[in-house]
């Protein structure tokens, strides 16, 4: 068995610089998006997972799950909710007075949820 190329990182001058290859792999980890670890619970949590689950599995039949949705989507969708621009007036009365800030922690929580099969009685 042949063992595989060593590589070493080689300056214009030929000379060989090992030193090199620990920054670089540092660099490229920082670059990479993390996906360490669940947002913290939105405050305002409550009152959705009264519906939608804590995790993002609804709770009640008719309610879509949130978990794992897309960040971006669920941000759109919640300013739509409560712009009015969906005319849902549960879900406009549930989030109208919050802040776009509150809607973003919202759509972060339920987008890093692991979704999961329900199980059918």
């Amino acid at each position: 068995m042949v063992p595989p190329p060593r590589i070493d990182a080689v300056s214009h001058t030929g000379k060989r610089h090992a030193w090199a290859w620990p920054w670089l792999a540092a660099g490229l980890m920082a670059a990479l998006p993390s996906h360490a670890g669940v947002p913290a619970k939105p405050a305002r949590l409550g009152l959705c997972a009264a519906c939608h689950g804590e995790t993002g599995m609804a709770q009640i039949p008719g309610a879509p799950n949130l978990a794992g949705q897309k960040l971006d989507y669920l941000r759109e969708a919640l300013k739509q909710y409560r712009d009015g621009r969906r005319n849902v007036p549960l879900m406009r009365a549930a989030i109208g007075p919050m802040s776009d800030a509150d809607l973003d922690e919202l759509a972060r929580w339920y987008s890093a949820q692991t979704p999961h099969p329900q199980g059918h009685p």
